[in-house]
Formats: structure tokens, C-alpha cells, sequence
């Protein structure tokens, strides 16, 4: 009884076994079905993108209509990410319309699908390209470098690479110069404006010093004057008490003005000057001597009119 309990279990676990590697098996199978169908698939959809690219080819040749090609070849990119040809073609068609940012991508998205030197080589040489447009030199340089790494023998790459890095020497010559003239204009103004500061300050300083000797002549001119009534002030006492009243009138009167003095000159209302007193009595004498004559002459009766006039 325990031989047979031995024997049913030892199969037991024979066919544990052999199923878990019957599992293994199947599944390792399955996995490898699913990859080569995978794989039929990206080459059945590569081959059709293949197509749409074909197809934009020829209608750039014979019809020479970007719009169509470029619908042709955004056909094929979106049917297989891995058709570099599609990407490069649709880079070149933006490259001529000079859409140069559609066109970096396109020829970036290239030289990183594709598998052949040949291709890569293609794309970055026209990458540099696009970079040379744009005037991107030191980035055109990188370019043609990993164009020549993929094909050393293109000598047309070769000759972009020299160009390239002939117009980047010229492109850092500008730049330094123009930095440099740009520091030689900030010097300059600097210089000017502390030349222009300079003479501000040398002018305010004249301008001190001219005050300081009006103000010290004042205070000399004070001084002195000063000093001259400081002499002898009971003699200046006296002089002021000495003054004739005539030269103190003429004094005040020429401190008024011109009209004034003319108005004080003139005789006011009511009052003659000498003068006029005299010349009144004078036609007054001849105005009496004239009736009387005329009385004794004609003998007239009654009492002689004296002539009354307003003053």
C-alpha cells in the first residue's frame, strides 16, 4: 500500500512539471507570434506609407504641385514613423518654400529615423543647410560634421563645412567689433560727461568766489562808511542842525518826481507870484491914468467906476 502512494505521487509532480513547461512553452510561442505579427504589421504599414511617398514624388515631378505632395508625404509619415525618405522629401519641400522652421523639423525627424548612412547623411547635410539660411553658423558647422561622420568622400558637404566656417569667423569678427566699438562709445560718453561735469563744477566754483569778493566789497564799502560817520558823530550832529532850509527844500524837492516839482513851481489858485503882482499893478495904475484922463477930457459928472476883477 505505501509502494503504490509513492508511485501516485511521484506522477503527480511528473505532470506539474511538464505542464508549467507546456505553459512556459505556449506562452514563449504566443509572445514570439505576436512579434512577428507586430512586425508584419509595421512592414505591411511601411510599405503602404513607401507608397504615398512614390506618390508625392511623382507629383512634384510631373505636376510640380507642393500642395498635393505635401499631403502625400504627411500621408506616409502618419501611416509609418519610421519612413525617413517621407520626412526628408517633406523637409526639401519646405526648404524650398524657404519655411525654414518646418523644415529644420522635418530634416531633424529624418536624421533620427534613419538607418542607413546614406540617409543620415542626407538629412544633416540639409540641416546645415537650413542653418546656413537662418544664419546660424556655428550650428551649420555641427551640422556638416555629423554629415561628413555618415559619408567622409561628399565634397560638396566638405565645401559647405568651409564655407560655414568661414562666415562663423566673420560672424565673431562683427560681433567683437561691434562690442567693441559699443565700449568705445560708452567710454566716450562717459568722457563727455564727466568733461561737461567738470565745467558745471568749475563754473559754480567762479560763480562762488565772484559772490564771495561782491559780498566782501559790500562789507568794505559798509566799513568805510562806517568808519566816516564814526569820526566825529557830534560833528555830523551839528552839520545836519547847520543846513539851510532853502538847499533841505531843493533837497526834498529833488527827491519827488519831475511833475511834482513842476506842479510846486507853478502858481496855485489863489496866490500870484511876484511877477504877476507887479504886472497887475502896473495895468492897474495904467487902466486909472487912462479914466482920469478920459475925465478930465470929457468933464463928465458923477463918481469914477474903479474896475473890479476876480483874483
Amino acid at each position: 500500500m505505501k509502494t503504490n502512494q509513492n508511485s501516485k505521487k511521484g506522477f503527480k509532480e511528473s505532470n506539474l512539471v511538464f505542464l508549467t513547461i507546456l505553459g512556459l512553452f505556449l506562452g514563449i510561442n504566443a509572445q514570439a507570434q505576436d512579434s512577428e505579427a507586430l512586425e508584419r504589421a509595421k512592414e505591411k504599414a511601411l510599405s503602404v506609407s513607401k507608397e504615398y511617398t512614390f506618390q508625392g514624388n511623382e507629383i512634384l515631378q510631373e505636376n510640380n504641385d507642393v500642395v498635393e505632395a505635401e499631403a502625400a508625404y504627411r500621408k506616409a509619415i502618419a501611416k509609418s514613423g519610421e519612413n525617413a525618405k517621407a520626412k526628408y522629401n517633406l523637409g526639401n519641400v519646405y526648404y524650398n518654400e524657404n519655411s525654414m522652421g518646418e523644415a529644420f523639423m522635418r530634416f531633424k525627424e529624418a536624421g533620427n529615423t534613419a538607418k542607413t548612412k546614406e540617409e543620415k547623411h542626407k538629412a544633416y547635410h540639409n540641416l546645415g543647410n537650413v542653418f546656413m539660411k537662418n544664419k546660424e553658423y556655428q550650428k551649420a558647422v555641427e551640422a556638416y560634421k555629423e554629415a561628413l561622420r555618415n559619408n567622409p568622400k561628399d565634397e560638396e558637404t566638405r565645401y559647405n563645412l568651409a564655407l560655414a566656417k568661414e562666415m562663423l569667423k566673420k560672424q565673431q569678427e562683427e560681433n567683437q567689433n561691434n562690442q567693441d566699438q559699443n565700449q568705445d562709445q560708452d567710454k566716450d560718453n562717459q568722457d563727455e560727461n564727466k568733461d561737461n561735469q567738470d565745467q558745471q563744477d568749475k563754473k559754480e566754483g567762479d560763480e562762488g568766489e565772484e559772490k564771495d569778493d561782491d559780498q566782501g566789497d559790500q562789507k568794505d564799502d559798509k566799513g568805510e562808511n562806517n568808519d566816516e560817520e564814526g569820526e566825529n558823530p557830534e560833528d555830523n550832529k551839528q552839520d545836519e542842525g547847520k543846513e539851510n532850509p532853502e538847499d533841505q527844500q531843493k533837497q526834498n524837492q529833488g527827491d519827488k518826481p519831475q511833475d511834482q516839482q513842476q506842479q510846486q513851481q507853478q502858481p496855485r489858485p489863489n496866490q500870484l507870484s511876484p511877477q504877476q503882482i507887479k504886472n497887475i499893478l502896473e495895468a492897474m495904475n495904467n487902466e486909472e491914468k487912462k479914466v482920469q484922463d478920459k475925465i478930465n477930457a470929457e468933464k463928465v459928472k458923477g463918481v469914477p467906476v474903479k474896475s473890479e476883477k476876480d483874483w
